[in-house]
């Protein structure tokens, strides 16, 4: 079989069996209007370096190293984009809210999206990495370029930091005493 021909059905299959995972991975992490670009994008890059896939259990991570480079991408253009509205406007900056405002459904959630929006991204990244896509250190490993030993340790470091700052959030809405009168009389 002709080269070009194994590797077309290499990325057939990879883009069949991987395509609803990338793109859930996009949604995480995009406005839904960016979304399916940045997929899109992830896969005419696979297609491009259809040669360099690997295979098996590693073709995932991979792609999803490639659409976490995608989505930086889209967030760069996204940043510029709003930059120059403002300066276009004249308007005060806001970003949209990202894709996690609207998957939050209780309180303990929306908590610990605003305290993951207070970390790096770099931290925000491996988090979502092990809780989103459920992966495990040793394909963690894989999408940020590292051995799984920093990729253990990135990931400690980042649960650490987040609990961290739920407790820094939780401390500041603590309730204030009240000094009001107790029921049932002045006591």
């Amino acid at each position: 079989m002709p080269e070009s021909t194994a590797n077309g059905l290499r990325f057939r299959e990879a883009f069949e069996r991987y395509f609803d995972a990338v793109t859930r991975y996009c949604y995480r992490r995009l406005p839904q209007s960016m979304a399916e670009d940045a997929a899109a994008s992830v896969f005419a890059v696979a297609w491009r370096k259809v040669d360099q896939m690997p295979e098996g259990d590693q073709t995932l991570p991979w792609l999803y190293g490639v659409a976490r480079n995608e989505v930086s991408t889209f967030r760069r253009s996204m940043r510029r984009s709003s930059a120059l509205r403002v300066r276009l406007n004249g308007q005060p900056r806001h970003l949209a809210p990202g894709p996690e405002a609207v998957v939050v459904e209780s309180a303990e959630q929306e908590e610990l999206v605003r305290a993951l929006a207070t970390l790096r991204s770099v931290d925000q990244e491996v988090l979502r990495l092990r809780a989103y896509e459920n992966l495990p250190i040793s394909q963690v490993a894989i999408v940020l370029g590292c051995t799984p030993e920093a990729a253990k340790k990135r990931c400690s470091r980042a649960t650490k930091r987040l609990r961290d700052a739920v407790e820094r959030s939780n401390r500041r809405r603590a309730p204030i005493r009240s000094r009001a009168i107790p029921e049932g009389g002045d006591g």
